[in-house]
């Protein structure tokens, strides 16, 4: 996810057939079936919502803590 998120991916069904593409490439069983497959790209999508979510709210935590930083030098 760190990868896709670094590129730039959003969170959306091309993004997670991306991920399940990765994933089945490198063993990992997924069942064909479309119900099983709709189902595992919706927990993905949750898991890369919340992931974006916590990356960009420390992002924001390190921009507020240099602006801050920044204010205390002069």
């Amino acid at each position: 996810m760190a990868e896709l998120y670094s590129v730039g991916k959003k969170p959306n069904k091309e993004t997670m057939d991306e991920i399940i593409a990765g994933l089945e490439a490198m063993g990992n069983y997924i069942s064909d079936s479309e119900i099983v497959r709709r189902e595992y790209r919706n927990a993905l999508m949750k898991e890369y919502e919340e992931f974006i979510e916590v990356h960009e709210r420390l992002n924001n935590d390190e921009t507020s803590s240099d602006t801050a930083l920044k204010g205390t030098d002069q």
